[in-house]
């Protein structure tokens, strides 16, 4: 392996720059919603510039985009890497398109030295990830593993009942291959952190050896309406006291689960919502996440507990359902060690960094060993318009993309 190679990092910016002009906000930021129109431009561009490279391109039929560079044995499956070019409505420069184009910047630099792999190498970018339009989050690669079917994925509609399948249809980019019939040797996934960790810790580099798993609830208490003046506190049946002693528990119980344990209400509906009346019935979400699996399931029985005792000490309503579950994922060892070995051979200081968000490389990994690596983003900020990244931190990253990638496929001597 060709130690000294290393990336253009002039060339990766520009491109990040060009493709952020595709959506471009007054606040610096981009909006460009999954199969938009705008969305096709972006695919469009990243597809030219593919194969301006020399890459060859396959679509699958939930629109998921492979550009592949050939390798010595074509029968060997590809090395691939990627994100995703859709964006949130108040969206940033760098959340997935920065997987994207630093696989594409590695190919150009594969390149520009003409060095040829025994495995092809290949950039995706999957359908829908962010979820902004439509729902499920995740949904090209959810489809890809097979997470769930094609038909449900298609049959999505969005608030003006515009489905998935006409879209993609309108836009290009509705593919012939089946979903989960290209094959992947491994898969990388480049990412600013989207949190704070790496920067607070001065790092250029995360590896991340595991995504947390979360379970969301919906919870709500239910007491009962009355005038404020006029009604003692003994003989109340408040139901946002009650809701916010559960709050409160919720995040108890993170915090005895630490490093990774995360304890979230992040949204709250009180009704009457009047300053003089007793609240009567409270809804409220919960978000709980950890790094294992079993971990996880105990919040998930504490909060549970402690629900049932409150419900029997007030005599209140309370009901709790669980109404989205994502397991924790551990990434391959093979992959993790590939971006371990890679960032200390290129001299970066580094840590380990457990994502607590979603990215497409959790499905990928349960078709192929998968690996990630994060890069610090300006005060841990994403999904936000001023999301912003040092181009010497994106640099890094996809010089120990280029690295791990390079370990994965060989380099033809």
């Amino acid at each position: 392996m060709p130690d000294t190679l290393r990336i253009n990092g002039q060339r990766l910016w520009h491109s990040l720059m060009e493709l952020a002009q595709i959506g471009a906000t007054d606040k610096g930021g981009v909006k460009r919603l999954a199969l938009t129109d705008l969305d096709r431009q972006g695919r469009d561009l990243v597809v030219q510039w593919g194969r301006e490279a020399g890459m060859s391109i396959t679509v699958d039929k939930i629109g998921n985009v492979f550009m592949r560079r050939p390798g010595r044995n074509a029968s060997l499956a590809p090395i691939v890497t990627g994100s995703h070019v859709d964006t949130q409505p108040t969206g940033g420069k760098f959340d997935g398109n920065y997987g994207v184009l630093a696989g594409l910047e590695v190919v150009r630099t594969l390149n520009d030295h003409g060095i040829v792999t025994e495995a092809p190498i290949e950039v995706a970018f999957w359908t829908n990830e962010e979820g902004s339009r439509f729902v499920p989050v995740m949904m090209g690669s959810g489809v890809f593993c097979g997470a769930f079917s094609l038909d449900a994925a298609y049959a999505a509609k969005d608030v003006e009942g515009k489905s998935v399948r006409e879209e993609l249809e309108r836009i290009g980019y509705l593919g012939e291959e089946e979903p989960g019939q290209h094959p992947i040797g491994a898969y990388f996934e480049t990412h600013i952190e989207q949190g704070p960790v790496l920067e607070d810790a001065d790092k250029v580099i995360g590896v991340v050896p595991a995504v947390m798993g979360l379970s969301w609830y919906d919870c709500t208490v239910s007491g009962m309406e009355a005038h404020a003046g006029p009604t003692p506190m003994g003989l109340r049946r408040d139901a946002l006291q009650v809701a916010t002693s559960i709050m409160q528990e919720v995040v108890a119980i993170a915090y005895r689960y630490p490093p990774y344990g995360r304890g979230t209400v992040g949204m709250v509906q009180v009704f009457p919502n009047s300053r003089n009346v007793i609240p009567g019935q409270v809804k409220f979400s919960i978000d709980l996440r950890n790094v294992n699996d079993a971990l996880l399931n105990t919040m998930h029985e504490e909060m549970l507990a402690f629900v049932a005792k409150t419900r029997s000490e007030t005599g209140l309503g309370i009901e709790v359902e669980r109404v989205s579950y994502y397991p924790p994922c551990p990434f391959h060892p093979d992959c993790v060690n590939a971006v371990r070995a890679a960032t200390d051979k290129l001299g970066y200081s580094v840590m380990d960094v457990v994502s607590g968000a979603g990215h497409d490389a959790i499905y990928a990994a349960r078709v192929a060993p998968s690996g990630m690596i994060f890069v610090p983003c300006k005060d841990g900020i994403s999904h936000n318009e001023i999301e912003d990244a040092k181009p010497e931190h994106l640099e890094a990253g996809c010089n120990v993309l280029l690295h791990a990638m390079l370990e994965r496929a060989r380099v033809v001597e």
